[in-house]
């Protein structure tokens, strides 16, 4: 694998060389008020990126599989009921850490490729008249499928059902790439990480708990020390962490939101689309399909893209890491095989797709399937000169 090309796996995603710098820092005294500077400043960032004005921010030492855990072992105890559908292999494994923890899940099976069923979770909690259930969990961006869920329609589902279930929302693949409400859409908890739409490397779980998030924290049951909400938020009233804080990821933090910030929330989502929409220009010019069943569902963070029967995808992944040096995603759980991903997002540009494009083609062509060298990457072309960006990455 050159080190020299970009990677199109979503997640870890390509760092800016400023950011990367910010990591790459001297040692400090993380218990003294220059790590405030660097952890205040990281946590309001964040509440803004996740549209909010009161959600409690809380940074951990992991990854987004520790923010899953942060969600439940603050607000659960043994044996409580939670709502989730299964419709990719990160819905399945977040439904799998909670039967670990001896919650008793509800699961709705749902094809992979199709969004969350918002009507069968109102059926579902309409029934649920004496409010059994404590949490519905919702995978914004399924990773694994390249779909998109409505976020809105799950909590329009808790509202038309009356019901006081936390909604626990992961966001892993879609915050700070795609648009996320937290205070619009009624979310309790939301769930990233670091090394997606941060641009960052992996090891931060970054979560926000609303106010009713907060509450349920004080009658939880589930054990918890690392990931205790509590413990953290006295560290921050110090300046601190209650453990060693990881200072030099949290600085490269500061400088990612930034970053986010002034290039514009907006015209951050915008990039992501408009990247994420010339994929799809080149996947429909290659005569392929997504694995996402309808354009409302489509990722603009992944696009998990369907071979044609018979064909081993993850051959595809295997020659262009070995022939010229690319990543791209295989596919995962139920669609291993039958898809390879391209990951557009974090730090890229129109240019750096279309590299990604003109390689996925090459390495098609030289497997035997019927893609034509140069069919996708004039798609996109066409569409990038055809929808110009707003603004540049800012990655100095």
């Amino acid at each position: 694998m050159s080190m020299q090309n970009p990677v199109f796996i979503p997640g870890p995603t390509n760092m800016p060389e400023a950011i990367r710098q910010a990591c790459y820092m001297p040692t400090i005294d993380h218990r003294s008020p220059m790590f405030g500077k660097i952890l205040h400043p990281c946590l309001e960032n964040v509440r803004t990126i996740l549209k909010s004005n009161s959600a409690h921010i809380f940074i951990f030492p992991s990854t987004g599989t520790g923010g899953w855990e942060t969600a439940l072992t603050n607000t659960l105890s043994p044996g409580d009921k939670v709502l989730a559908a299964r419709n990719g292999m990160f819905s399945h494994r977040w439904i799998d850490m909670c039967q670990r923890h001896q919650l008793d899940v509800q699961i709705v099976e749902t094809t992979w490729g199709d969004g969350l069923p918002a009507d069968r979770y109102t059926e579902i909690l309409k029934a649920d008249s004496n409010h059994k259930i404590k949490v519905v969990l919702a995978t914004h961006n399924e990773t694994a499928t390249g779909v998109k869920s409505d976020i809105a329609a799950v909590r329009a589902a808790l509202d038309a059902a009356g019901h006081p279930a936390l909604l626990f929302v992961d966001g892993v693949s879609s915050i700070a790439s795609m648009d996320f409400r937290f205070d619009e859409w009624g979310v309790d908890v939301a769930v990233t990480g670091s090394q997606k739409g941060f641009m960052l490397p992996a090891g931060l779980a970054i979560v926000g708990f609303s106010q009713n998030a907060i509450d349920a924290a004080r009658d939880a049951k589930l054990p918890r020390t690392f990931f205790d909400i509590n413990d953290m938020a006295k560290g921050y009233a110090a300046n601190a962490f209650p453990y060693t804080p990881p200072v030099g990821l949290m600085n490269g933090l500061k400088l990612a939101t930034d970053m986010l910030l002034e290039e514009g929330l907006e015209n951050v989502f915008a990039r992501h689309h408009r990247i994420a929409e010339g994929v799809r220009q080149a996947v429909s010019a290659w005569g392929l399909e997504l694995c996402a069943s309808s354009p409302d569902v489509y990722s603009d963070t992944v696009s998990a893209i369907r071979t044609p029967e018979g064909f081993n995808a993850t051959e595809i992944v295997t020659h262009a890491a070995d022939k010229y040096g690319v990543a791209f995603g295989v596919g995962l759980g139920e669609v291993a095989g039958k898809v390879f991903r391209i990951g557009h997002l974090g730090s890229l540009t129109d240019v750096l797709a279309l590299s990604g494009i003109a390689t996925a083609e090459m390495v098609m062509a030289d497997l035997g399937l019927d893609v034509r060298l140069g069919s996708g990457v004039a798609a996109a072309q066409e569409y990038y000169r055809s929808n110009p960006a707003a603004s540049a990455l800012m990655a100095a």
